[in-house]
């Protein structure tokens, strides 16, 4: 058995060195969406809105709500934030949680014992969402992150769920999305903070929307060249679906990052199955053999200092087909990690909405997930090589079995999937296809479909 990578071994020493309820990502990272002003710290607890009359005086307030400071008195008492059940849960099962490799990683060290919960932190991982523009309309997604579902919401309405989903009234008043051609003041207070904040940063991560639609990305990417920073690493989230025009300029943009001085370009691109069919359904707009080409340009043009991260969103719609997305990365990574790994992934949750959680599948789905695992362990990877799976990415999708495992309320499994049924059959419509369109496309999945079907009609 091989010994346990460096990532997986930080963790396991957090697990004792945190105590019962700390996390250094509550003081250390963000996640700023600067579309309706929220924030939250890491991706798990729910979005909070950020006071606007704090950031004239304050940008630093993007990041240090009032909110947020409740939350780390909480943990310095040693006492568990409800915001945080995921990990919560993950370590009453027995696993690792994201608490644990957060707060093992280089960026998030912090010394909790002299503070109060009332500092302003200058984060050292900020991710940021500038603008909801979006080519690409996914099935779980939101007008709140995607320009094109609210094209969809505002065209045809909320979708008949039990509680109607993608409604255009509840994205209005605070919870709008700013459109680009309006005054923003969360944009404002960001770009008056970032000269103080740059420094401080060792990972930026730009999301979306579709960062490569943004002008803002390639704002930051202007600073950066003209102040490199040795310590920094850019992150870039892209669905990889955008025309060759706009991708060519942006690699060309990353190719002059990767030959000045930073420390690495992460680029994360986002695909949940390897059935290209099923992966064009799930992803409303993706262009499967455009998505291929763009990954292989960009691994062959930004050969050093760059690497590709695979998100892989895990929801009821990915089960079936993660065999062969699982295949595509070995391949990749034989292709093209030669010296160092170029290829990775990384495998979030996906919680809501609930009717396309791994939660109300049946058992089977149970067993399905069991065998990718085993595929997993079969071609772990080694200490000397790039092409097998890690000890933490089998240990991460094993966390998200034992999360299908949990015991679920039955009630609640049956207004799932009715809203299941009720959601995909009106989102076949709005695809222009039959209701039963669905069953061809996951075939596997039939038995499923006409379960959630007799449960919408009772």
């Amino acid at each position: 058995m091989p010994e346990s990578s460096v990532f997986f071994s930080a963790a396991q020493h957090m697990k004792d060195a945190l105590g019962p309820a700390r996390c250094y990502a509550k003081w250390k990272q963000v996640s700023l969406h600067l579309t309706n002003g929220m924030t939250n710290s890491c991706y798990h607890p729910p979005l909070h809105k950020i006071p606007v009359e704090l950031l004239a005086n304050n940008p630093s307030a993007l990041h240090n709500t009032p909110y947020k400071k409740e939350q780390r008195k909480i943990m310095l008492k040693n006492e568990r934030p409800s915001e945080c059940q995921y990990c919560w849960n993950m370590e009453d099962l027995g696993h690792l949680s994201d608490r644990h490799y957060r707060s093992g990683e280089p960026w998030a060290q912090i010394d909790l014992n002299s503070l109060t919960g009332d500092e302003d932190v200058i984060p050292s991982y900020v991710e940021v969402n500038f603008s909801n523009v979006c080519n690409l309309a996914c099935s779980y997604c939101s007008p709140q992150f995607s320009s094109s579902w609210m094209e969809d919401a505002q065209r045809h309405g909320p979708f008949p769920t039990s509680s109607p989903h993608n409604d255009p009234a509840f994205f209005s008043g605070s919870r709008r999305p700013i459109p680009v051609r309006e005054h923003n003041p969360y944009l404002d207070a960001f770009w008056k903070w970032w000269p103080s904040l740059y420094p401080k940063l060792r990972h930026f991560r730009m999301t979306g929307g579709e960062p490569l639609l943004d002008k803002n990305t390639y704002k930051v990417f202007d600073y950066i060249l003209a102040a490199p920073h040795p310590e920094l690493h850019i992150d870039v989230t892209s669905n990889f679906s955008v025309p060759n025009e706009i991708l060519m300029n942006y690699i060309n943009y990353v190719k002059k990052l990767c030959n000045t001085n930073i420390e690495h370009f992460m680029q994360y691109v986002s695909l949940d199955t390897g059935d290209w069919e099923q992966a064009q359904y799930i992803r409303r707009g993706l262009h499967p053999t455009q998505f291929m080409a763009a990954v292989n340009t960009y691994l062959l043009e930004v050969p050093e200092r760059s690497s590709l991260t695979f998100i892989i969103t895990l929801n009821n719609l990915s089960v079936v087909g993660l065999d062969q997305l699982l295949d595509y990365i070995l391949d990749l990574r034989s292709r093209f990690s030669k010296y160092y790994q170029r290829v990775w992934f990384d495998t979030p949750v996906l919680r809501n909405p609930r009717w396309q959680s791994l939660q109300i599948l049946p058992a089977s789905y149970q067993r399905r997930m069991e065998q990718h695992i085993e595929f997993m362990r079969q071609n772990r990877m080694d200490d000397n090589g790039w092409v097998g799976f890690k000890d933490y990415e089998i240990q991460r999708m094993e966390r998200a079995l034992a999360w299908m495992k949990e015991p679920q309320d039955a009630n609640e499994i049956k207004v799932a999937r009715a809203d299941f049924y009720k959601f995909f059959s009106e989102y076949n419509k709005r695809l222009d296809v039959p209701v039963g369109h669905f069953v061809e496309v996951f075939r596997q999945m039939e038995s499923f479909w006409l379960e959630c079907e007799s449960n919408a009609r009772q």
